[in-house]
């Protein structure tokens, strides 16, 4: 019984978590087809909380390792030295707990009014549960005037998994959705 508690909680959660929207906003006024090199803005990457047990080289790797490619499936290119890219790009990584309420439901009467009632007490368990969030939101700023021109972020359930061709598959995938929709239509 107790695993099946636990595995509709995790379908519940999983449930919750699946995010098919990616949140996306830009300047309509902007000529996005003008846009076609690129540089980072120091810092590149910005932990939201500043935390070491998130903050990590490797970490920031996988994101600006995933960012420039995906920048140049859509066409732009680093900046050559010397040069001022067209967009500067930075991101950040936002790790937060949020908080669920699962509710089970215990026991309870079968039956019915022609051959009576009987099963035992109905009962309700309510538990919050904790889990922490993972975001990552990618600016693009303007070269020239430092403005926002193009955000996008999606957020995902943080995996526990200790492998490191997990993480970095769900950074991939993660960046892949946000800059999907860049340049915007």
């Amino acid at each position: 019984m107790f695993h099946r508690v636990v595995l509709l909680v995790c379908i519940a959660l999983l449930g919750a978590c699946a995010s098919d929207q990616v949140n996306h906003d830009f300047d309509a006024s902007r000529d996005f087809g003008a846009y076609r090199s690129w540089s980072w803005k120091e810092p590149a990457l910005q932990y939201r909380p500043d935390d070491p047990r998130i903050k990590s080289d490797l970490t920031e790797q996988r994101i600006r390792q995933a960012v420039s490619e995906q920048l140049d499936q859509r066409g732009l290119r680093p900046v050559q030295a010397g040069a001022r890219a067209d967009v500067n790009v930075q991101a950040y990584l936002i790790v937060e707990d949020r908080q669920q309420q699962v509710t089970t439901n215990y026991g309870g009467g079968w039956g019915g009014p022609w051959n009576g009632y009987w099963g035992g007490p109905m009962y309700n368990e309510t538990r919050n549960i904790t889990y922490k969030v993972a975001t990552i939101q990618i600016d693009l700023l303007d070269g020239k005037d430092g403005k926002l021109v193009w955000r996008g972020s999606d957020e995902q359930m943080l995996s526990s998994s200790p492998n490191p061709a997990d993480r970095s598959a769900a950074v991939r995938a993660t960046v892949m959705r946000i800059l999907q929709n860049y340049p915007p239509h």
